[in-house]
């Protein structure tokens, strides 16, 4: 059994209002991005593909990976226009494996218990979606943002990386996904996390598996206060 991590590292993180690039902003005295990596080098994980933008690549080999030692980065490689373009970019250099996990890295405080989750979960269904379920009430709203309806919290689940799945399962469903890319782009749909492509192009029943509430993703500066107390602790 072999497991690949693809951890990814190619966005610009605007809604952060710095200069810096949100995954090389310093958590506790360490960089975003070393979190996540550091985790994976020190689990189970066999090997790592790190995505980033491209003008970034040399920056993370140098400053990041031969770094911090990690030498579970096989490869460092472009990421794409959109998050799934990077994960489709990722996937090419996966020479063979049996399990693939998707992580974001702006979520720097998953922790090798939870991947022990996640690999149970998809050793025993195919599929496995790091999630918390929702402490707060949700409304579904129209375009102008009147109240539709109110789910009940017993069914809405927040969504988390890492997402893991059998290679072949993924690769079926991104294959299915690139063929179709002309199409989503016309209709204006949203891909936005690797469940929805599993979900929406392959007979696949995604399970969701318990995250932690710690598990926040960096988005806006108050998140950086809430990450590096966590880090602290």
């Amino acid at each position: 059994m072999k497991t690949v991590a693809i951890v990814l590292a190619a966005g610009s993180g605007s809604r952060m209002q710095s200069n810096v690039k949100k995954q090389f902003i310093e958590l506790a005295g360490m960089p975003m991005i070393y979190y996540a990596l550091n985790v994976f080098q020190n689990s189970f994980i066999d090997e790592i593909i790190l995505v980033t933008a491209k003008e970034d690549i040399e920056y993370c080999k140098n400053e990041v990976v031969k770094k911090y030692g990690f030498n579970k980065v096989r490869c460092i490689v472009e990421g794409g226009r959109e998050r799934y373009h990077s994960v489709m970019h990722g996937l090419k250099m996966i020479q063979d494996c049996d399990y693939v996990y998707i992580h974001d890295a702006a979520r720097p405080l998953i922790d090798i218990p939870m991947l022990e989750r996640l690999q149970a979960g998809v050793e025993e269904f195919g599929t496995a979606v790091a999630a918390v379920a929702t402490k707060d009430t949700i409304k579904i709203v129209d375009n102008e943002n009147y109240v539709i309806s109110t789910p009940s919290r017993n069914t809405v689940w927040i969504i988390q990386t890492p997402q893991v799945f059998r290679l072949t399962t993924l690769t079926e469903a991104y294959e299915r996904l690139r063929m179709r890319l002309q199409n989503i782009a016309a209709e204006d749909i949203h891909i936005t996390d690797d469940a929805m492509v599993v979900e929406n192009f392959t007979n696949s029943k995604v399970k969701l598996i318990e995250g932690s509430y710690r598990n926040i993703k960096i988005t806006t500066p108050e998140d950086i206060l809430v990450a590096e107390k966590f880090l602290t602790e």
